[in-house]
């Protein structure tokens, strides 16, 4: 082969190796590795599971951040405000504070609260046994500059519990799935906690043993789902033919989808199903007060 032939081969070459980002994440929160980032101290450990921290990090592009944090009983983690970055925390155990600006609200399992940017926070564990808090971070570029985040400095956040927000159907979707509307955005009238701006849903699927929530995919929105409890099969993606791929999941199984990505969970026959799930907008792509 002449000189100049392979010459104009070998960039094709390497193009054909070059990687590409993939359409889904899966972790596993039971097996996630502890890394150390800024809430990090003795007695406070952090799984990152997608975005800040773990692998594949660049994938999610409106998710900053997403992981458990575990406080020993008696510890606390470090004190953090981001000046763009919307948080959500959701408490899987135990019992403990989160300190906000400069008071605190009491939190306890399945409490779940807003926490804006640049309001400082951190959690704090009174109790004897370890408090488990999944801690969600959204690139908030869709607040407006009017905005007065300020004012949030007044007031404590609002707590909700996810057991006191009532099972009901959603419209388009199988009623062997059961949701509870846990928050939405500022615009919205059906969730419990209406405050988020890069946030658009979450919500907890309780899916009926053998039922499924129907694959589907959003165009503008970034997913995750979390099963707290069951197991079945997870959705993500399709083929050419159109039929999605399935895989399995358990307790503990996280998804991230990329928008457009197909999402959707089967629960196994004779299994009843728990599914915590996020949506948030995609950069650039949000729709103020459009419903979800």
């Amino acid at each position: 082969m002449r000189l100049t032939q392979i010459l104009v081969l070998l960039p094709f070459a390497a193009l054909a190796q070059k990687g590409i980002d993939p359409t889904f994440l899966r972790a596993d929160l039971q097996a996630a590795s502890e890394r150390k980032t800024d809430i990090t101290t003795g007695s406070c450990h952090y799984k990152a599971l997608f975005g800040d921290g773990a692998a594949n990090a660049s994938v999610p592009v409106g998710v900053v951040r997403y992981g458990e944090a575990t406080v020993d009983p008696g510890g606390l983690c470090g004190v953090v405000s981001y000046t763009n970055e919307e948080q959500v925390y959701v408490v899987l155990g135990g019992a403990g504070i989160v300190r906000y600006a400069s008071g605190s609200v009491p939190v306890r399992k399945e409490d779940f609260l807003y926490l804006p940017p640049t309001v400082p926070h951190g959690l704090q564990n009174h109790a004897g046994e370890p408090l488990h808090v999944m801690i969600m971070g959204f690139r908030s570029s869709s607040i407006p500059k009017t905005s007065s985040i300020p004012k949030t400095l007044a007031a404590l956040p609002d707590v909700a519990n996810i057991e006191d927000v009532p099972l009901q159907a959603v419209g388009g979707h199988p009623s062997s799935t059961r949701y509870r509307l846990l928050m939405g955005d500022v615009y919205s009238r059906r969730d419990r906690i209406a405050a988020a701006h890069t946030l658009t849903s979450l919500f907890l699927m309780e899916i009926a043993p053998g039922g499924t929530n129907q694959p589907h995919h959003h165009e503008r929105e970034e997913e995750i789902y979390l099963v707290l409890e069951g197991r079945g099969e997870m959705a993500a993606g399709s083929g050419l033919d159109g039929i999605e791929g399935r895989f399995p999941a358990q307790t503990g199984t996280a998804y991230f989808f990329r928008l457009n990505c197909t999402v959707g969970y089967y629960s196994a026959p004779g299994v009843r199903s728990r599914v915590l799930a996020v949506r948030s907008w995609y950069p650039g792509m949000d729709l103020p007060g459009m419903e979800h």
